[in-house]
């Protein structure tokens, strides 16, 4: 098992994290290449295949959670827990993201507690800026 399958429950296809680069209390910076092998590339578009907006979405929350579970930001509560989006805001996407291209995900740790996680991100492929969010998880267990 990968370090990042330890701090994640999620596995192909729906993993998108594959490296924690840094993490401390307030900041986490993760990265993912999207292969030309993704799932959703196949209809996303079969001509011109574009990394879908709530996939970067998806990329930088389970980055931002990654990142806190390494950090151990949240104890021993962060060993079984699981975090679901409650509410995505700010939401804008800049650049598009193709087929081999790195994505590096800069989140900020916004508010941390055992019931709740706000964090904000911005993805990047190379220095432009692709996609930038605000989001909320509940923290639960399984």
């Amino acid at each position: 098992m990968s370090e990042i399958e330890k701090l994640l429950p999620h596995r192909a296809p729906f993993l998108f994290v594959d490296e924690i680069v840094s993490t401390d209390k307030d900041t986490i910076i993760a990265k993912h290449v999207f292969t030309e092998n993704e799932f959703f590339f196949a209809g996303h578009f079969p001509e011109y295949p574009v990394v879908p907006g709530v996939i970067l979405i998806e990329t930088m929350a389970q980055s931002g959670g990654a990142g806190l579970k390494k950090s151990g930001a949240l104890g021993t509560l962060g060993e079984k827990a699981l975090f679901f989006l409650a509410s995505v805001d700010k939401v804008k996407f800049r650049r598009q993201v193709r087929p081999g291209e790195e994505v590096r995900s800069e989140i900020t740790n916004l508010r941390v507690s055992a019931k709740m996680i706000k964090q904000s991100g911005k993805a990047y492929v190379g220095n432009e800026l692709a996609a930038e969010a605000e989001w909320l998880c509940l923290v639960g267990s399984p």
